[in-house]
């Protein structure tokens, strides 16, 4: 593949190339994680930290102050916020942007978890316009005078009979957001079926003054030039194609740039990749809670490789760096990459209805802050 996309991207004052983003994942997109990922791919793209809650920022809880850590050379250090009172997200940003925490915001309105949109939040809130143009509009103003932009994370909508994208994306631009950038599912969907691409068009249509990003379904370097080719989309926002595949990015550099994609690494390569995420996450939390931690990655990492089960149930189950050094020695280093490790990997479901406050779909411009929905849990 040569096809390159050339990248004009830009958020705020902050240039992306190639145009490409780390969707937020709450537990994966940490400080080790993110590094990773810059490692193999362009440090001028966008690699966004883990949700963290307004709440949390106003209360200076301590676990969230710890999620908000950035690598020294990363910039631009990219955070994303959820909250539903404009008021909480408001003084949150003065707080980062006052203490200097961050050089962009991005605002959560994707979250499909019934925890969250059955208070209002996440994916449930653009339904109420004035609610999200109120959000909007406090957050921009509170980030303008530290030059700080703030861009703004959607889905279609709740379900194929509540659509906000549309809106969402007017209102978003009208209040100010430097991008907007739509996960092509609804809620009611969460992570199944197919993300509708069609709908990326339509918003860049909708959307005239401010990139519009794609996400859903970019499991390759393919899959990305196609989703900018079909849908005219700015650029493109990574999600659970990455999972134990950080080197997603340098392909995708590649491919955006119209370069030669560089080969997929073997399982020795992986294993490498593998042990240094470990030692990574060892330096950011300790080595005890870096292994805890980084064993949910493993199949994902040894996904389609020939590894036996016994093997597989020791990663799964490691406990130090010398355990997961051990381990990789164990794997054969000449095992090709597995052609069906492309495709979908991560979370994906089943759809379902979408739980919601009593009486939230009877009057969409109704600016009421939803009660009890400014949570302090961090991270999803």
């Amino acid at each position: 593949m040569t096809t390159g996309v050339p990248s004009a991207l830009r958020i705020g004052p902050y240039p992306v190339d190639p145009a490409v983003v780390l969707a937020p994942m709450a537990g994966i997109t940490n400080l080790a994680f993110r590094k990773l990922c810059r490692e193999f791919g362009s440090p001028t793209s966008i690699y966004v930290c883990e949700m963290i809650t307004a709440r949390a920022v106003v209360e200076r809880n301590e676990k969230t102050l710890e999620m908000m850590s950035f690598d020294a050379d990363e910039s631009p250090r990219s955070m994303q916020l959820y909250g539903v009172d404009p008021a909480t997200l408001a003084e949150a940003v003065r707080i980062i942007v006052g203490e200097g925490w961050a050089d962009h915001i991005d605002m959560n309105f994707g979250c499909p978890v019934p925890k969250v949109t059955r208070l209002g939040g996440g994916a449930a809130l653009p339904y109420k316009r004035a609610l999200f143009s109120r959000i909007v509009r406090a957050m921009v103003e509170a980030a303008e005078p530290a030059g700080v932009p703030v861009t703004v994370k959607f889905r279609i909508g709740i379900d194929d009979e509540h659509l906000t994208y549309l809106d969402a994306g007017r209102i978003a631009e009208a209040e100010g957001a430097q991008a907007v950038a739509l996960h092509a599912r609804t809620a009611a969907q969460r992570y199944s079926g197919q993300a509708d691409w069609t709908a990326i068009a339509r918003l860049k249509e909708a959307v005239a003054t401010i990139p519009v990003l794609g996400n859903g379904d970019i499991f390759s370097a393919a899959d990305a030039v196609r989703m900018m080719a079909e849908t005219g989309c700015d650029g493109v926002v990574v999600g659970r194609g990455c999972l134990g595949r950080p080197w997603l990015f340098a392909e995708l550099q590649a491919a955006l740039r119209g370069e030669e994609l560089p080969e997929p690494p073997n399982l020795g390569r992986v294993g490498e990749v593998l042990y240094r995420h470990g030692a990574l996450l060892s330096e950011h939390v300790g080595e005890d809670k870096a292994m805890r931690d980084l064993r949910k990655h493993m199949a994902w990492y040894l996904m389609g490789f020939p590894v036996g089960a016994e093997l597989r149930r020791a990663f799964a189950t490691v406990s130090s760096l010398v355990e997961l050094e051990d381990l990789v020695a164990q794997l054969d280093p000449t095992a090709p990459f597995p052609r069906d490790a492309e495709g979908p990997r991560g979370r994906q479901g089943s759809p379902g209805k979408v739980a919601l406050p009593h009486g939230w779909l009877d009057d969409p411009q109704d600016p009421a802050v939803p009660h009890g929905a400014d949570v302090m849990h961090s991270g999803g």
